[in-house]
């Protein structure tokens, strides 16, 4: 039986560090292959994600042509959230008239996510700072959703990886409490690692937590057809809605 017998994801990732693309393979059903390709965004401020569009339109055209990719994922939700949720739909649906494939990003897999869950009240918590994370809430909120907050993390913090996941149970605990009607949490971003907390999160919060990577791994297993459930990160790849 063929290694991919499930199918191949092509993803184009924003940096090139390690992480979330181990994350999301350890959570893919067997069966699907996945093909990385990598920009090297390192700064993350605005300037540099708008700059980067072009290279992630060249990496699109290189797993289309090259590859023998079923979907396409660019990753990177402040690349696309820079073009607005409108903005956003119209590149997805041009790349998928031109090349004849399924595409995602994380943005819209999120908004996906959160849909799936019933999810319309939400707060949001980021790693990025500054003003991008308004453009970040303006995306969500023409996307349909009320949202409540988008906060980043507080502190001095230089890395992602020194947010422990500790720190998002802590402070996604006081931004659900200054919003109690909030129906779930967002946490942007591949970046941190905290894919162990979710489900102790969603248990004592009593709302879904929804992060990047088990998002684009249920997108993932909702292009390819495939139902096949993963305990222990969270309701929303425990049920498959």
């Amino acid at each position: 039986m063929p290694s991919c017998y499930r199918g191949v994801v092509g993803v184009i990732k924003p940096t090139r560090s390690a992480g979330s693309i181990e994350e999301m393979i350890r959570l893919l059903p067997e069966g699907v292959g996945v093909i990385p390709l990598f920009l090297n965004v390192r700064e993350q401020t605005e300037g540099e994600f708008r700059n980067a569009f072009d290279q992630t339109e060249a990496k699109v055209r290189e797993l289309a042509s090259e590859f023998n990719v079923n979907l396409i994922h660019p990753e990177g939700a402040p690349l696309f959230m820079l073009q607005g949720w409108a903005g956003e739909q119209r590149i997805l649906k041009g790349w998928e008239d031109e090349y004849g494939l399924p595409f995602f990003t994380s943005g819209s897999s999120c908004v996906e996510s959160l849909r799936a869950l019933g999810i319309k009240r939400m707060v949001g918590m980021t790693y990025i700072k500054g003003e991008i994370n308004d453009a970040f809430g303006r995306y969500f909120q023409d996307a349909g959703f009320d949202l409540l907050a988008m906060q980043c993390m507080p502190g001095d913090f230089t890395s992602v990886r020194q947010i422990t996941s500790a720190d998002v149970y802590y402070y996604g605990k006081q931004l659900l409490l200054q919003h109690p009607e909030a129906q779930g949490i967002y946490l942007l971003g591949s970046g941190w690692s905290v894919l162990d907390i979710i489900e102790e999160m969603e248990q004592d919060l009593r709302v879904p937590v929804v992060h990047p990577v088990p998002a684009r791994v249920w997108a993932i297993q909702q292009r390819l057809h495939i139902h096949q459930p993963v305990e222990g990160c969270g309701q929303l790849l425990a049920s498959l809605p």
